[in-house]
């Protein structure tokens, strides 16, 4: 048994998880026990200045250099925190906060010549293992991208080990800041044969944003969507957005808060503008925007329908965006990953522990169908504590 720390602040920036677990097997028998995990805030002035860099504020390069340490330090905490009333880990997988995201088919606007994907996640992990005396392994995307992939989606593989099935084709879906599936065909092999993912679109940034500006900033979210589900959802709104180029792109694919955030919203509000749409209408379209956007991909780019989808992420608490997916997708079972062993909360931690495990054991974490690389890879980079 290996113990592990996985960290991951998402595209929402609502905190960094954290989950302590322990590990054993290697793929087909990975074996994965969550001893604890917890969610820590930002402190509301780091949240704001993560923010404000995610959209286009500049900042100088010691402000960048200071931001970075910030959030190493709050990363650093949360491991070490995770970790009170239990033994000690013996490793960190710490994905970051992801601050810029470009993906493979944007090119640079530096050189049209230049074909390669761009991201950027904060929280070094060599300050991670110098604060917290525990090997940290971070940096997980830039193998992927090196590869020619998108670094990005680079949960599947993880999702395939641990909520495979043998004889019912799932998506894991997760509902972050963004959207993103894992399609797990039914299947007892370990070949990851036919498994794919990608970034179905819009998932809690979008809406997190429209409640901030529809309530003056008195709220940050909506709980439970029981602000959304008090309005109704305005079609012809949706149908409009889901012409839009990204929900056209073939996977692999992947996207951002570069794309789904706040001018994204302001467009969609000015699109709303002849509907004569109330607050709680707006956030119905907007959830039904983010429900639709996983149906389409499901219904364009899945070789069949799944058996189930198992929900995880912020969103699978969203009980009214819940319910419209079920609507949308009927007679397909919609739960979550709670229910079929795997922590809705925190598996984008655990994720990003096995990461750090598979590491060390020298096991590839990509799945090449998922982020269109050449080639498996070994992800993140290793640091160690300095003596």
């Amino acid at each position: 048994m290996t113990r592990v720390i996985g960290l991951i602040s998402g595209t929402s920036v609502d905190g960094i998880d954290a989950a302590l677990v322990e590990i054993s097997g290697k793929e087909v028998d990975l074996k994965v026990e969550l001893l604890a995990g917890s969610t820590y805030p930002y402190p509301p002035s780091l949240r704001q200045q993560i923010l404000d860099v995610c959209a286009g504020k500049a900042i100088s390069m010691a402000e960048f250099a200071e931001l970075d340490d910030a959030i190493a330090y709050e990363f650093a905490a949360s491991a070490q925190a995770i970790q009170v009333n239990h033994n000690n880990a013996q490793l960190i997988g710490s994905h970051g906060q992801t601050v810029f995201h470009r993906p493979l088919k944007q090119q640079s606007p530096a050189s049209p010549a230049i074909n390669m994907a761009y991201s950027l996640q904060l929280g070094r992990g060599a300050l991670i293992a110098d604060l917290t005396h525990i090997p940290t392994v971070s940096n997980f995307r830039v193998a992927d991208i090196a590869a020619g992939g998108e670094g990005a989606p680079l949960v599947p593989k993880i999702d395939a080990c641990l909520l495979g099935h043998p004889s019912k084709t799932r998506c894991i879906q997760n509902i972050g800041g963004i959207g993103n599936v894992a399609y797990l065909p039914a299947t007892n092999n370990s070949e990851n044969v036919n498994i794919s993912g990608w970034d179905t679109g819009p998932g809690n940034t979008l809406l997190d944003l429209a409640v901030q500006q529809l309530s003056d900033g008195s709220q940050t979210y909506d709980k439970d969507g029981n602000w959304a589900a008090t309005g109704t959802p305005c079609d012809a709104l949706v149908q409009q957005w889901l012409t839009q180029e990204y929900f056209q792109i073939t996977p692999p694919k992947s996207t951002g808060r570069e794309h789904f955030g706040g001018e994204y919203l302001q467009q969609c509000l000015a699109d709303a503008d002849g509907y004569n749409l109330s607050p709680a209408d707006l956030l119905a379209t907007l959830t039904e925007l983010t429900v639709a956007s996983i149906v389409h991909s499901y219904r364009n780019f899945l070789p069949q329908m799944p058996d189930e989808v198992l929900l995880c992420g912020g969103g699978s608490r969203n009980l009214y965006l819940k319910q419209r997916l079920q609507a949308q997708i009927d007679p397909i079972s919609v739960l979550t990953t709670d229910e079929a062993g795997v922590s809705a909360d925190f598996k984008e931690a655990i994720a990003f522990a096995v990461l750090a495990y598979w590491h060390q054991l020298g096991i590839t974490g990509n799945i090449i169908q998922a982020t269109g690389a050449r080639q498996p890879a070994i992800l993140g980079e290793l640091h160690l504590p300095i003596e």
